[in-house]
């Protein structure tokens, strides 16, 4: 008998079962955290301290809207998988831009959907992921998250490097590499450490960090053992999305799909 991987949040024992308390007290320390981080970028002359302004708002603006939309979501499937699709559409567009700002952005699809859905294929398939919104919500978007992650850093990593290296592409095409092979050799390890931070986290997963999920899912009432048991599948469901991301998109920038072009902007 195969048992479902149930994500359904359980009630909370007590008010003190909370991992933060939600009071307005929590929402002030939120916007001294915000402004600080604004302030050290900028500062610090990261370049980036507009856009962590901004990206702190979007997510208070998003994750409202989320807030008052979710629970109606969740109770259609049509709805659910229309909200995934919608994640989707998002993750693309935000991977497509990181890594270029030409008309290429849109093979970020590729990677995205080669390493997602037959993850999720597989476990509807199995029926460890039953088909409802507040399970097939969340692992969905945890998924996507990973993919557009190692998209958007491998992406940028080989197009990087193959603008800092462009004269040995040119002399491994003058040995008689064929274009995509020479773009590889250059490209390939520079790309390939998108995935190390998913590594890290699965090395270190309760030495150094206790994740999300397994956080959740105390905090709902679940045993050690089955918190354990799904923070794992997801660490090593997220190695296995990022891995086939990766490869992915080195395969377009190998083959010219998506091009070096401009120097990508940011996405605020």
């Amino acid at each position: 008998m195969v048992h479902q991987l149930d994500l359904t949040p359980v009630p909370l024992a007590a008010p003190g079962g909370q991992l933060l308390p939600v009071t307005p007290l929590l929402g002030v320390v939120t916007a001294v955290l915000l402004a600080a981080a604004v302030a050290v970028a900028g500062r610090g002359l990261l370049g980036h301290g507009h856009a962590v302004l901004r990206a702190g708002l979007r997510a208070v603006v998003q994750l409202a809207a989320v807030a008052l939309v979710i629970t109606w979501v969740v109770g259609s499937p049509w709805w659910s998988a229309v909200f995934v699709l919608l994640m989707f559409a998002v993750a693309v567009r935000t991977a497509g831009r990181r890594i270029t700002s030409g008309p290429g952005w849109a093979w970020a699809a590729a990677p995205i959907a080669t390493g997602v859905l037959p993850v999720l294929a597989l476990l509807l398939a199995v029926g460890l992921l039953p088909p409802e919104g507040l399970s097939l919500i969340p692992v969905a978007g945890i998924l996507i998250g990973g993919a557009l992650t190692a998209t958007s850093l491998a992406g940028r990593r080989a197009l990087d490097e193959l603008r800092q290296r462009h004269g040995e592409v040119e002399a491994a095409l003058a040995l008689g590499f064929e274009e995509r092979d020479a773009r590889l050799e250059i490209c390939r390890t520079a790309a390939a450490t998108s995935l190390v931070p998913a590594l890290d986290q699965t090395r270190t997963v309760g030495l150094v960090t206790l994740p999300g999920a397994f956080v959740g899912m105390l905090l709902g009432g679940a045993t050690p053992v089955q918190a354990g048991a799904v923070q794992l599948f997801v660490l090593v469901a997220l190695l296995a999305v990022e891995s086939v991301a990766i490869v992915v998109v080195l395969e377009l920038v190998a083959r010219g799909l998506v091009d070096a072009g401009p120097a990508p902007g940011g996405v605020g």
